[in-house]
């Protein structure tokens, strides 16, 4: 009895070492591929770009010469438009004739960054290396004015869906470029209200969604971590 014990202990200690020893290993190798051979610098930023990268022109509009047209009309939205035909199409009608400004026409967007709306960049000042990137594109009503120094002040692509997007036109950058993502039925007929300058209505009641949230809290649903809904 006495050797069992001895054995299962001994195994048991083995086993352990194995588990510590592998977890070492494993660490060890993780940190010669991130200090070695890493892409990013202790920031996230890339160091090398393939020069592969963004080398084939692509169509900035969509127009229904689209090869994958028919494709993409068996699929809801937001994997393609069923059900939409006839709203794209008056979209398309306008659009068609639309391009790219000269300035951004002429990029090569080589080194590209997405600025997102987190408070992660707060106070760390990488508003200037920001801004070399040659294409900064921001999210939704991401704010730049006021906090230029942490997330800089140039914006080339603005990619956002209608419950997102700025509200005021003075807060649209003059030389960025207004990217939707339609992801709803509804997100394509506030493009074509955008496009034929019409009376804008909105996708959803924001007032109504107030109340109903501040019920959940209310209730202790939720919890409001925020000055108020």
């Amino acid at each position: 009895m006495g050797l069992l014990v001895f054995v299962r202990n001994l195994l048991l200690a083995l086993c352990l070492f194995l588990v510590l020893g592998f977890l070492y290993y494993s660490a060890w190798k993780l940190h010669l591929f991130q200090w070695e051979d890493s892409k990013y610098d202790r920031l996230g930023f890339l160091l090398k770009l393939d020069s592969k990268l963004f080398s084939k022109p692509a169509p900035m509009f969509l127009d229904d010469s689209f090869r994958k047209w028919a494709r993409i009309r068996e699929f809801v939205p937001p994997f393609g438009i069923k059900g939409q035909d006839n709203l794209i199409k008056a979209i398309l009608s306008v659009t068609k004739e639309y391009r790219l400004t000269p300035a951004l026409d002429s990029l090569s967007c080589r080194r590209c960054i997405i600025v997102g709306n987190g408070g992660v960049l707060a106070n760390k000042s990488l508003g200037s290396r920001i801004d070399d990137y040659d294409i900064v594109v921001r999210l939704n009503s991401a704010p730049v004015k006021g906090f230029e120094k942490d997330v800089g002040s140039k914006t080339t692509l603005r990619i956002t869906y209608p419950e997102g997007a700025m509200q005021r036109p003075e807060q649209y950058e003059r030389d960025s470029l207004f990217v939707l993502a339609g992801f709803k039925w509804q997100d394509f007929k506030w493009l074509k209200y955008i496009v034929y300058k019409e009376r804008v209505s909105w996708t959803h009641n924001i007032q109504r969604e107030k109340e109903f949230l501040r019920k959940l809290v209310k209730a202790h649903v939720i919890t409001d971590l925020t000055s108020g809904i």
